[in-house]
């Protein structure tokens, strides 16, 4: 029989950014402006999704940074608008340095690909 952890280890559905193969991260240098999260979001570490021991604040890029303001931002993690808490890396992260990884903002690759064939398509001549 096979492992009944491995099973579930296979089976089990995740929403972190790093198991879905649309999403990515930034990884851009950190800049100084802090990451805002959502209410839905708030207390969850954007690198590995666990909602234990906050500690580290999140640092975003100037590029993904940009539009952030105290009244209206973006959630790091799913893009929500107005975003007005600050997010932070949990403990576990910080122990293995991965807040030092850069820029943990999740970008969509999807929307660059439609984005990318729409515009293809416009320019495209049509054989008629």
């Amino acid at each position: 029989k096979s492992n009944s952890f491995c099973t579930l280890l296979v089976s089990s559905k995740t929403t972190m950014a790093r198991h879905q193969r649309d999403l990515y991260l930034c990884r851009n240098l950190a800049g100084e402006s802090p990451g805002l999260v959502c209410d839905k979001c708030e207390g969850r570490c954007p690198i590995c999704d666990s909602h234990a021991n906050p500690e580290g604040i999140v640092r975003i890029c100037d590029d993904c940074a940009f539009r952030q303001t105290d009244a209206s931002g973006r959630c790091i993690l799913c893009q929500n608008m107005r975003a007005r808490n600050p997010a932070y890396y949990c403990h576990e992260c910080v122990l293995l340095e991965r807040d030092r990884d850069g820029c943990p903002r999740v970008k969509n690759v999807s929307t660059q690909r439609r984005d990318s064939h729409v515009a293809k398509a416009k320019f495209m001549p049509t054989a008629t």
